[in-house]
C-alpha cells in the first residue's frame, strides 16, 4: 500500500525507541458518535495479513513497541497471527486497542495472549449499558466490553482502559471511574473528544465544554488515584488540571509513528504540536506553555479561548 509520509522522523530521533501505531483497517462493529475515523470504513481498504506483517517488519528498525488498532482489530480473524509475527520480530510490547466486545469470549483472549499480546486497551464510555451502548450505537456492547475486561483481569493481563469524554458522559465520569476501579483495571484514561470525523458531524450533541468537564474530571481522577491505580488524561491542558498535573499523559508519551490508511505520520509528537493541537493568546503568558500542547485545535476554533486561564506557577518540566 502506497502511503504519503508526513512529519518525518529526523535522523537524530530514529533510534529504535519509537512505538508503532498500526491501523489494520477501519471496519468496525460499533458506530461511535465520536469516532475520529468517521467514514473511512466506507472507502479505505483493510491491510491484508501479508501487508500488516510487512509493516511490522519495516517498522522494526525504529520501533520496539506496537499498538494494533483500527477501526476495530477484532473483526479480523488473523489478529493472533499478526500478533505472533510481531512477537517473532522482537517487539517488546504488543498492545491491542479494541472496543472490547470480542474479548467477552475467554478463548479469544487466551488465543491473543498465547500469540504474544501483553497489553490490552479496551474502551468503555459509560457506567451503564444505556449510556455506553448509545455512544457506540451498538446494543449489547457494554455487557460484552465489561465481560472482556473481567476476562483479561482474571487472566492476569495488563488492562489500560480508554474513556472518551463527551457531552453525554461528562456528568458520569466519577461513576465510570468507580466502575473501572471495581473491575480491577491497571490504568484508566480519560481522553477529551477529538472533534473530527463523526464527532465533528455530531458536534452539538457530543462535544462538551471544558468548564463542565473540569468539574467532573477532577473527582474522577482523584477516585482512581486514591484506589492506587494509574489514571491519565489526554488533550486536557494544564490550566484545567491545577493540582492534578500528574494525570496529563502528553509529557510521558513515547515517540510514536502512526500508520493510518494512506498516510504515515513519522513523528506523532510533531503532528500533535504542529497540526493537531493549538496554543492561543492565553498560552503566551502561561508558565506551563512549553510543557503543554494545548487543546485539539478544533475546540478553540469553535469556542474561543475564554476557558483557558494562563498559569504563573513554575512548571516542573
Amino acid at each position: 500500500m502506497e502511503r504519503e509520509l508526513v512529519f518525518p522522523v529526523t535522523d537524530a530521533r530514529a533510534s529504535n525507541t519509537f512505538k508503532l501505531d498500526l491501523k489494520l483497517g477501519f471496519r468496525c462493529n460499533n458506530h461511535c458518535v465520536f469516532c475520529v475515523q468517521g467514514d473511512k470504513r466506507d472507502h479505505v481498504r483493510d491491510l491484508t495479513t501479508d501487508e500488516a506483517k510487512r509493516e511490522l517488519e519495516q517498522a522494526r528498525a525504529t520501533c520496539n513497541r506496537v499498538v494494533l488498532t483500527g477501526g476495530e482489530v477484532s473483526v479480523r480473524d488473523d489478529v493472533p497471527e499478526i500478533v505472533a509475527h510481531a512477537r517473532s520480530l522482537g517487539y517488546e510490547l504488543i498492545q491491542l486497542q479494541t472496543n472490547g466486545r470480542r474479548l467477552a469470549y475467554r478463548s479469544y483472549c487466551e488465543a491473543l495472549i498465547e500469540a504474544g499480546a501483553n497489553e490490552f486497551n479496551p474502551a468503555l464510555h459509560g457506567h451503564v449499558a444505556p449510556l455506553h451502548d448509545a455512544l457506540v450505537d451498538a446494543p449489547g456492547a457494554y455487557a460484552q466490553c465489561v465481560a472482556g475486561i473481567r476476562n483479561l483481569v482474571s487472566l492476569g493481563q495488563r488492562v489500560l482502559t480508554q474513556t472518551v469524554i463527551t457531552k453525554q458522559n461528562t456528568p458520569y465520569l466519577v461513576d465510570i471511574a468507580r466502575l473501572l476501579v471495581r473491575l480491577g483495571v491497571f490504568q484508566v484514561q480519560f481522553a477529551f473528544v477529538h472533534a473530527i470525523g463523526s464527532a465533528e458531524v455530531n458536534w452539538d450533541s457530543t462535544v462538551p465544554r471544558y468548564r463542565d468537564v473540569e468539574k467532573q474530571l477532577g473527582p474522577a481522577l482523584d477516585l482512581v488515584h486514591r484506589a492506587g491505580r494509574s489514571t491519565i488524561t489526554e488533550a486536557v491542558p494544564f490550566c484545567l488540571l491545577r493540582g492534578r498535573e500528574w494525570a496529563a499523559i502528553e509529557p510521558a508519551l513515547p515517540q510514536t509513528t502512526v500508520h493510518d490508511g494512506d498516510i504515515v505520520i513519522g513523528d506523532y509528537e510533531r503532528y500533535r504540536r504542529e497540526a493537531g493541537k493549538l496554543q492561543g493568546p492565553p498560552c503566551e503568558h502561561c508558565s506551563w506553555a512549553r510543557a503543554c500542547e494545548g487543546p485539539w485545535r478544533e475546540y478553540p476554533e469553535r469556542f474561543g479561548w475564554d476557558e483557558f486561564v494562563p498559569r504563573d506557577d513554575p512548571a516542573p518540566f
